[in-house]
């Protein structure tokens, strides 16, 4: 998915980019980015993060950026951010989203024969693209209201120039951004655990569309925010870190509240609720007080050596390292019927290896219930499950078994309430060994949020979407 940070301030920015940009980094795996702007120009740094942390990557660049004004972004795609000499002036640039449509602007951008820079095995840079999009207008406002209409997916921007840094949420408001301020500062970010510990206090979420203009003395609407909305509603569920806010509703509260819902809908008999770490945990006590049932950890998550949030990107890889990181513990797992929640089942292939080490470890039974609805339909607005196959997908391998073809009526299987959904979630409960296996249903999804239906992104889960 990847998160950007910016920051504009009276005295040296540095220091909060830094730890700013790095709070973001539970959002991307390939690539981390600093810019930042003095009386001498720009300096920027750029460091590959697949297999290190962000801090360790940067720290002995520190020394060398200075600036009053910056941005940082955590890519889980593209290198950045740019450097762009354009008529509007030298500007920095960060994205965040996805451009599916890229191939169909950038051969209308060689139509009128412009040229890109940044190409990395034949591949269009999707953040070099948008900054000629910008570029090609008569003001950023123009040119970022430009590329937001053009762009079919999702593109959160922060723009840096001499004079402060332009911050624009994207058109459907998919990806989020927070303002914030402080003393002779403030900042705009994907997520707001970034504000607290530096002195940030949480000033203004940019609605859908909009763009906002910020220097060390306040910010200035550029664009009013558009009248329609979908935020992703997995940030809630997985994605965003528990102690970010979106649209004012708190993660980890919203996740105490899914696992109440299904525990609310459980009769079951069973000693100890746990959650799949990390991500599965608030829903689990949610559940565990719902319930006032124990809730244990039989599984421990180790991560000094193995820094990365988010998994590589080769699945054998991926398989290795989940496996690696969680550790079974006998005394808490032995002779007892558990309860997992968590909040996704994307493939299920780490799971199924969990619950065989739970009975190999002599659990009597093993439950899930998954925070959301089944992942019928693979992410096209943002890069979650973007590199998986529809055919990956535990719910479209269901769906083969029992139609022989994967994409047979899918809107049936969407449906929480219908026998083919039924049969849907018996097959993945047989393959990965569970005891029993339940979803979140999507309406109580939405009312743990609690926001409108309306104005959630849940394509992955329904299908229902707008550009």
């Amino acid at each position: 998915m990847g998160g950007l940070f910016g920051v504009v301030s009276k005295k040296d920015c540095v220091e909060d980019l830094f730890y700013g940009t790095d709070y973001h980094s539970h959002l991307g795996t390939k690539r981390g980015g600093l810019a930042v702007r003095n009386h001498q120009g720009y300096t920027r740094s750029i460091h590959n993060i697949e297999n290190d942390y962000f801090r360790s990557k940067f720290e002995s660049d520190l020394p060398k950026l200075h600036g009053d004004k910056g941005i940082g972004v955590i890519s889980d795609y593209d290198a950045q951010p740019l450097i762009i000499g354009s008529h509007l002036g030298t500007f920095a640039i960060v994205t965040v989203g996805r451009i599916n449509n890229i191939e169909d602007l950038a051969q209308k951008a060689s139509r009128e024969k412009k040229h890109f820079s940044e190409m990395s095995g034949g591949v269009t840079n999707p953040t070099e693209l948008v900054a000629m999009l910008i570029a090609g207008e008569d003001s950023f406002e123009c040119g970022i209201a430009k590329a937001q209409e053009a762009i079919h997916g999702s593109c959160s921007i922060l723009i840096l120039t001499q004079s402060g840094i332009y911050a624009a949420r994207d058109r459907l408001g998919r990806t989020p951004i927070a303002i914030g301020k402080k003393g002779g500062a403030y900042a705009a970010s994907s997520e707001t655990c970034a504000f607290p510990n530096l002195g940030f206090q949480i000033e203004k979420y940019l609605g859908a569309g909009e763009i906002v203009f910020l220097t060390p003395d306040g910010y200035e609407q550029r664009r009013q925010p558009g009248t329609k909305m979908q935020i992703c509603a997995f940030l809630w569920v997985y994605y965003g870190f528990p102690a970010s806010d979106y649209e004012g509703i708190n993660v980890e509260f919203v996740r105490y509240r899914c696992g109440a819902a299904l525990a609310k809908k459980d009769d079951l008999k069973i000693d100890i609720v746990a959650g799949i770490p990390d991500s599965g945990t608030g829903h689990a006590i949610g559940y565990a007080n719902e319930k006032n049932i124990p809730y244990k950890r039989p599984f421990i998550k180790y991560t000094p050596t193995w820094p990365r949030s988010f998994m590589p990107h080769r699945q054998n890889i991926r398989n290795l390292v989940a496996r690696m990181k969680l550790i079974p513990i006998r005394a808490l797992i032995e002779d007892k019927k558990i309860l997992f929640c968590d909040d996704s089942i994307v493939r299920g292939t780490q799971l199924q290896d969990n619950v065989q080490i739970l009975y190999e470890d002599g659990a009597k039974e093993v439950h899930m219930r998954v925070a959301c609805p089944a992942l019928i339909y693979p992410c096209k607005f943002l890069h979650f499950s973007a590199s998986r196959s529809t055919s990956e997908l535990a719910a479209r391998r269901a769906i083969k078994e029992i139609e022989g073809r994967n994409d047979k009526f899918l809107d049936e299987y969407a449906n929480g309430d219908s026998a083919k959904n039924r049969a849907m979630v018996e097959k993945i409960r047989q393959k990965l060994g569970f005891s029993t296996l339940r979803y979140q249903k999507i309406e109580d999804l939405v009312a743990a949020i609690g926001l409108p239906k309306e104005k959630l992104c849940t394509h992955c889960w329904d299908g229902s979407s707008y550009y």
